[in-house]
């Protein structure tokens, strides 16, 4: 293993991966084939690397058998079950986890519970849910602060599984491994539900790749919160945009929303949704040149209510501000200002200080200036994304496609990309400390009165949001204190909205022309002219 290069491993992989035609290889069956043919066909690699990078592959190829339960099954030679896995047997490694139960406790049982039912739910040795001793952690340095908790680099001495070793019948751990420490506060004080979701989205982490990967918690003796251990990545989107957005290509562009978009949508098919997506929690791992999302399910406070708004306002529908609640179609706008930021290289409405007016303007229908010339099918897709209307929003299934036959497309076709993408000077999309408090997801407590209705009326008044002028002018319709009323939802409103909303009030009543059926002139990009 000496003279393997992992780094030149993983990008193999991921071009593997990325150069997967889905019109032929239908089924995973059939991709994880195609990508094992691609590596033996890679010049860049050695033999051994390539054996390295196909062992790599079926790692993965084990966990999608398990995860679709579908294979061709064989006969464990120390369990006797049928296991679909070919590198290790799904049953022996959850007796294994089982087996150990008794030799750990958080001193929550709680706690112990959630942990214990991610493990009896193992797919993959490397991507095993675990509580983690304090103990076992070292050089613990403090790095920064989100929303609501502080977060620590720190070393895990043992480090995470990596493989079974059939042999002896255990588990083999990778080593010292540099992780990430999430405090979470108010811990004592979670709803059920939060731990219901938590055990949710732990679960989905570890079977996903394009997910950030949670190793377990932990609990730091001196103040008794707990912390989530996860991987380190190099950075997030965000920073990445700042120092890389005028090198960067179309086709890298495209190829960063492709990744975004593919991770969201497993995420959607296991029926889960994220609530918080911005370019904070869009991570990258350089030496594998791939995208991940994180805080999947962390997001907030664990004692936050059912009904508050948590999130990164910017990136917020406009639905969900007047509080209809989080759905797929939600997910899907914050994409759309991904798409946007990932377009330009700084975050959108950058140059609002006030949340009480950026709220209001998102639900009259304001979206991110458009800057500079950018491909028409991904503007256009985009457009679609950010719709005043959830309904006129592709679905999960239709982003996917649509955003991989852009990818294909403009790799076919690099002429009719935009020759230059406009330079923007570093220094204008440095965050200030101001700004980055900006950018930090909290939790909001926006009221629209029951005069909601009147919002569409005016949607088409846009407020050039490039203008200095207008980013201290108070909307005409805004109180600097907002208390927002609850809002009914309409009964002809999608199914799977209506079952997602949450605590909607009944005694306040939204006109069917409100903003979120308002026509898509009325969400037009503004230009300065406007």
């Amino acid at each position: 293993m000496s003279n393997i290069r992992i780094e030149l491993i993983e990008a193999a992989l991921t071009r593997a991966h990325l150069s997967i035609d889905y019109s032929i290889c239908v089924g995973f069956h059939k991709q994880y084939e195609f990508c094992e043919q691609f590596i033996l066909a890679d010049e860049s690699l050695t033999e051994e690397e390539k054996t390295e990078a196909i062992r790599e592959n079926n790692k993965s190829y084990d966990r999608d058998k398990i995860i679709y339960n579908s294979g061709t099954r064989r006969i464990c030679e120390n369990c006797n079950q049928k296991c679909l896995a070919t590198l290790y047997c799904e049953y022996c490694v959850r007796n294994y986890l089982k087996y150990n139960f008794s030799n750990w406790t958080s001193g929550n049982n709680v706690i112990d519970n959630l942990i214990k039912n991610c493990q009896t739910e193992t797919l993959i040795p490397s991507r095993i849910i675990e509580w983690i001793p304090y103990n076992n952690l070292e050089s613990i340095k403090y790095l920064t602060k989100g929303g609501f908790s502080e977060i620590y680099t720190a070393e895990w001495i043992d480090g995470r599984y990596i493989e079974w070793d059939s042999k002896v019948q255990q588990l083999v751990r990778y080593g010292t491994l540099n992780v990430i420490l999430k405090e979470l506060k108010n811990f004592e004080n979670a709803s059920q539900s939060w731990f219901e979701e938590a055990k949710s989205h732990l679960t989905l982490s570890n079977k996903m790749s394009e997910i950030v990967q949670c190793f377990g918690l932990t609990k730091n003796p001196s103040n008794g919160n707990y912390l989530l251990v996860m991987s380190k990545y190099n950075m997030n989107l965000r920073e990445y945009l700042q120092q890389n957005h005028n090198k960067l290509t179309w086709n890298e562009r495209i190829r960063i929303t492709f990744e975004i978009i593919d991770a969201l949508y497993y995420i959607h098919k296991e029926n889960s949704i994220h609530r918080d997506l911005h370019s904070g929690n869009i991570l990258y791992l350089q030496y594998e040149d791939f995208w991940r999302i994180s805080d999947l399910g962390f997001c907030g406070p664990a004692d936050k209510p059912s009904t508050s708004i948590y999130g990164n306002l910017p990136y917020i529908a406009p639905e969900v501000i007047i509080g209809r609640g989080y759905t797929f179609k939600s997910d899907i706008y914050s994409i759309a200002m991904l798409m946007w930021e990932i377009s330009f290289g700084q975050p959108p409405f950058m140059n609002y200080e006030d949340d009480c007016i950026l709220a209001f303007n998102i639900i009259d229908g304001i979206r991110p200036k458009i800057i500079s010339e950018i491909p028409s099918k991904y503007k256009s897709l985009m457009e679609q994304c950010w719709d005043a209307n959830p309904l006129k929003r592709p679905d999960p299934d239709t982003l996917l496609k649509k955003i991989r036959e852009i990818k294909t497309y403009y790799q076919n076709n690099p002429n009719e990309l935009p020759q230059l993408i406009a330079k923007v000077d570093k220094e204008k999309i440095d965050i200030n400390k101001e700004q980055k408090a900006f950018y930090i997801s909290r939790s909001y407590d926006f009221t629209i009165s029951s005069n909601a209705s009147n919002l569409s009326k005016s949607s088409n008044q846009y407020i050039p949001i490039s203008s200095n002028d207008n980013d201290s002018k108070e909307s005409p319709r805004l109180s600097k204190k907002l208390k927002i009323e609850n809002v009914d939802v309409q009964n002809d409103y999608e199914e799977e909205f209506m079952q997602r909303r949450s605590n909607i009030g009944t005694n306040d009543e939204v006109q069917n022309n409100l903003i979120l059926h308002s026509e898509q002139d009325k969400s037009e990009i503004l230009d300065d002219e406007s």
